[in-house]
């Protein structure tokens, strides 16, 4: 029977680490939303003596845009996307790239969506993500081009990615399904079925989500160097922030050739800038002079912690060797005076542990890991 529509309750993420592969799926968890498109670039044929065009035909490859967002609880879906997290049992971690494992080309990454039958939950006990009344859609060789983690007072710490990606697909049947893959030397698909997609779950982690008042924005270093004209301390006699928003973008230029339908490769744009927006409410203000922070500027480190109701982390952003870049100060009738402050850090090599950001979180293996 025909669905009359689709709704969150019967849809699931599922994304493996290696597009060529079509094995190796796990799913996100916390989805809030998920869109894709395409769009296909035609260039029509005219010709002196005819009005009309001869032929419409497609000189470079579709483009294929997917994203998604979800809610930040202990690094799991960050691993599943691919990204490093880091793991020693308290929110701490060895120093490595957040974002190393999308820095190199390879194949991309394959996302696909199940979807149930009008009216169920995906993520029932008894029901498979490859039953026969299932369908799915695919998005082919994914390649991640921003990641951004907003929070905010009164909303739930989220986070926001998109991908650049080769191909779509769909499938009827679930128990069915054919990678959305192509093959970057050739453009061809890869043709080849699925091996297996875990159970849909709800999610196995213990933090349904984090809150917002168990969240410290620690940029108090650069209060030790005068960067700031207001008081930009953690204790009580900082200022009051109310909103931070880390943005990691990694734009990517098609690589093509001669002979092949679509980019043999999507690379980075070097270098990479990553930018953290705060925004607060002033109460004091420092001892700073602009013209002295000229002849003293250093690198200095910055903190998001995100923690749990027990007390405890679950997940860390740390960006070293970040940078003051801007400060703003609005002050009118009717509202509190407020600063909005702008930092950013260069992402370095797999070995550079002194620049960009890095990520730590308590998520261990587990449910589809």
């Amino acid at each position: 029977m025909a669905r009359n529509r689709v709704i969150y309750q019967s849809e699931a993420l599922f994304m493996n680490k290696d597009a060529a592969s079509v094995d190796g799926y796990k799913q996100l968890e916390r989805v809030q939303s998920a869109n894709y498109s395409y769009t296909i670039n035609r260039q029509d044929v005219n010709q002196f003596g005819q009005l009309g065009k001869l032929d419409s035909i497609i000189l470079d490859a579709p483009t294929v845009s997917a994203d998604a967002s979800y809610y930040v609880t202990d690094g799991y879906t960050e691993r599943v996307l691919g990204f490093w997290v880091s793991y020693d049992g308290d929110g701490e971690g060895t120093d490595v790239s957040f974002v190393s494992g999308h820095l190199a080309d390879g194949s991309g990454r394959n996302m696909v969506i199940v979807t149930t039958p009008e009216g169920t939950d995906v993520d029932l006990p008894s029901r498979s993500a490859e039953t026969n009344d299932n369908s799915a859609i695919g998005i082919g060789n994914c390649y991640l081009s921003d990641y951004s983690v907003d929070l905010a007072v009164g909303a739930i710490p989220t986070v926001s990615v998109s991908f650049d990606a080769l191909n779509i697909n769909a499938d009827q049947s679930a128990a069915d399904i054919q990678s959305p893959a192509v093959n970057v030397f050739n453009g061809e698909p890869i043709g080849d079925d699925i091996d297996s997609l875990p159970t849909p779950i709800t999610g196995e982690g213990s933090i349904a989500a984090l809150r917002p008042g168990d969240i410290t924005v620690n940029i108090s270093e650069f209060d030790t160097v005068g960067a700031s004209l207001v008081n930009i301390g953690t204790d009580a006699e900082g200022c009051h922030i109310q909103s931070a928003s880390l943005s990691i973008p990694l734009s990517r230029s098609p690589l093509e050739r001669l002979g092949t339908k679509t980019a043999y490769a999507r690379s980075v744009d070097f270098p990479v800038v990553s930018t953290l927006s705060v925004s607060a409410i002033i109460n004091e203000t420092d001892t700073a002079n602009l013209a002295d922070l000229l002849d003293s500027e250093v690198e200095k480190e910055v903190t998001l912690v995100l923690g749990t109701s027990d007390g405890g982390t679950g997940v860390k952003y740390t960006l070293k060797g970040c940078s003051f870049d801007s400060e703003s100060i609005t002050s009118s009738i009717g509202a509190n005076k407020s600063v909005d402050l702008s930092f950013s850090t260069s992402v370095g090599g797999p070995e550079d542990t002194e620049h960009g950001v890095f990520m730590s979180g308590v998520s261990i293996d587990r449910g589809n890991m």
